[in-house]
């Protein structure tokens, strides 16, 4: 390991311990972590953010044998899933123990937990001893950080400490599957696949949008938003169509996300700016580059932002679902 990075892990571990904030990567994108049972530290995770305290955090653990401090049961099909899919961007919902502070799980009786699989932060977790807890480390409902420039341009000096350890290799945040009721519920799509997990344990419930607002995060309506407007679109052709959203008259021009390059988008040569998530078509690349692309578009001076949905598969579902709740409209003709 790189001694800065072996440093900057030190130095984030004793910031934890002692009751300090500090941004790290994660395999899916930066958190912003505090010690999972220092309640006064939990709490300025919301503050720095500004996230509303009813949205509550996901524990990140060193080991799948730490979920016996945390949690008072682990169902069959959760095993399956932690054996599985640990460490990785999957996190499961299961009923807690005391010593969760009620500030964490937003006084829901369920806690979020997950292992992630990138080296820095496994070793920040096992170097400060505590479970971290930790959101995405960005202002509530912007677009989430994949580098540590991200972060640094958002929430600047309100961290104690951003821990550079490159790009997020996933660069979408964690599938979150609940076992609180029985059977399995996905709250939010993310980087392991649906697919996945249904060959794994068999069907997982869907709840409407609407449902189980906060009972996650990531479930707003309005989230990952960009400061322009962003509108999800089924076609290009669609566009002049949207109240407001122009692609000849917009100010600066209108932005274009698409999975790649291809025929079937029909006529582009009206953006101003376009960025494509995958050249060669591949959802796992385009997961990857998604927030990126979106943060270079909205600081590229163009008014507006339109969106093509990917296909709904793989990564794809999670893919669409920030783009559904970053848009500011919806998709046209469905609201």
């Amino acid at each position: 390991m790189d001694k800065d990075i072996s440093g900057q892990i030190r130095a984030g571990a004793e910031i934890i311990r002692g009751g300090g904030v500090v941004a790290f990567p994660t395999e899916t994108v930066y958190g912003l972590g505090a010690g999972a049972f220092d309640e006064k530290a939990a709490a300025r995770v919301f503050e720095v953010k500004r996230r509303p305290f009813f949205d509550p955090l996901i524990l990140h653990v060193g080991d799948k044998r730490w979920l016996d401090d945390l949690v008072i049961d682990v169902p069959p099909p959760a095993r399956e899933l932690i054996d599985r899919f640990w460490p990785g961007p999957l996190t499961v919902v299961l009923p807690k123990k005391a010593v969760v502070p009620d500030i964490v799980t937003s006084g829901l009786p369920g806690v979020a937990v997950r292992v992630p699989s990138n080296g820095t932060a496994l070793q920040l977790i096992n170097a400060a001893g505590v479970p971290v807890a930790a959101p995405s480390a960005n202002l509530f409902g912007y677009v989430s950080p994949t580098t540590a420039a991200h972060v640094r341009s958002q929430l600047g000096g309100s961290v104690d400490m951003v821990i550079d350890g490159g790009e997020c290799s996933v660069g979408i945040e964690s599938t979150i599957i609940s076992f609180m009721g029985g059977a399995p519920v996905m709250l939010r799509p993310g980087g392991t696949a649906l697919e996945d997990i249904e060959d794994a344990i068999g069907k997982v419930a869907i709840p409407a949008n609407d449902d189980l607002i906060n009972q996650s995060p990531g479930r707003s309506e309005q989230h990952y938003a960009t400061s322009i407007p962003l509108v999800l679109v089924n076609d290009i052709s669609e566009v002049s169509n949207i109240s407001g959203i122009n692609i000849n008259t917009t100010d600066g021009g209108l932005g274009l996300i698409a999975l790649a390059p291809s025929d079937d988008l029909g006529d582009i040569s009206g953006f101003a700016k376009i960025e494509y998530l995958s050249a060669s078509g591949s959802l796992r690349e385009a997961a990857c580059n998604l927030f990126a692309a979106m943060r270079r578009l909205d600081a590229s001076g163009v008014g507006a932002i339109a969106a093509v949905p990917v296909p709904g598969t793989g990564l794809g579902l999670a893919i669409n679902d920030r783009l559904r709740r970053a848009s500011k409209k919806g998709v046209a003709g469905r609201r």
